[in-house]
């Protein structure tokens, strides 16, 4: 049987910003003055979120193969995949009781956005294994960005923009704000994924997924696609090392500077949570950024 001591192992370690969003998003709307009830159901919001999120990592780390995370052997690897997949399979399912209690809203967003990381990462496994080697020189760059920009948004951005949405749904306001909040996530989500990308190209890590469409849109000046071989990868990303960075920069900066003018937001009451929406982009981004010495 799985036990619950094994969810919370898995759940143990980790930045915990998506609950974190979650609870900002509620505070922000309620200007802290909520009730005991709401403030459990805002905290519920964020922990089915963290489920997803940590459940869809067990998974991910099956399917890449990755023996380490968060510095720790992978859980596959030490309880086995058989056991990994359904302690994923587990933890999805108590989320889903958790957001039952809530209502039909929780609930809904919670497979939502379930179903939108298993289409990115589908999408990515696709891409890695079977996608790209179909690729003829005809495909234009633009695409094969879109690929990658879909994957981020699919995998990452979706569970950031969720847990935005569950802090508003706990407060009980308009869907104005709710389309505010989900777009603030969202932005988070995807600087905050360049971001994570970015550290790992700085760590040595060529994921055809992120490097294939990256060196096209870098290096090549002609519209159509080219299928880079495994032996120029290392030798391309070096001689434009530089590019590359600088294009994160300005794609991160971007998707930042949009979250902080959502967080301006004339639909969210003015209160001391409202300055920390405008100020939590920056600071999460820079914070993952550190370990490369880079700041926006």
């Amino acid at each position: 049987m799985i036990s619950d001591k094994q969810i919370v192992t898995i759940l143990s370690g980790g930045k915990r910003l998506r609950p974190l969003l979650a609870h900002l998003a509620f505070k922000a709307c309620t200007k802290g003055n909520e009730s005991s009830n709401d403030y459990q159901r805002a905290l519920e919001g964020g922990v089915v979120i963290e489920l997803a999120h940590s459940a869809s990592l067990v998974h991910d780390d099956i399917i890449d193969d990755d023996s380490k995370r968060r510095g720790k052997a992978s859980f596959h690897v030490k309880k086995g995949i058989a056991n990994a997949i359904l302690t994923g399979h587990k933890m999805l399912s108590t989320g889903f009781n958790i957001a039952l209690r809530h209502g039909k809203e929780f609930a809904k967003l919670y497979v939502d956005s379930w179903e939108e990381v298993v289409n990115g990462e589908i999408d990515e496994v696709n891409f890695n294994k079977n996608d790209v080697k179909h690729l003829d020189e005809f495909t234009l760059k633009s695409q094969i960005f879109k690929a990658y920009e879909k994957i981020i948004d699919f995998k990452t951005a979706a569970l950031f923009s969720s847990a935005c949405k569950a802090g508003v749904l706990a407060a009980n306001m308009s869907e104005d704000v709710l389309r505010v909040f989900s777009n603030y996530g969202r932005e988070i989500g995807l600087a905050y994924q360049l971001a994570d990308d970015l550290v790992d190209l700085a760590n040595g890590e060529m994921i055809d997924s992120v490097i294939i469409p990256l060196l096209n849109r870098i290096e090549n000046k002609t519209n159509k696609f080219k299928m880079f071989e495994k032996r120029e990868i290392k030798r391309k990303f070096k001689r434009n090392q530089d590019k590359i960075k600088q294009f994160y920069i300005e794609e991160i900066r971007k998707h930042i500077n949009k979250a902080e003018e959502l967080g301006k937001s004339d639909l969210i009451p003015q209160s001391q949570y409202k300055e920390l929406l405008k100020e939590a982009p920056t600071y999460i981004i820079n914070r993952m950024l550190r370990e490369i010495n880079v700041t926006i």
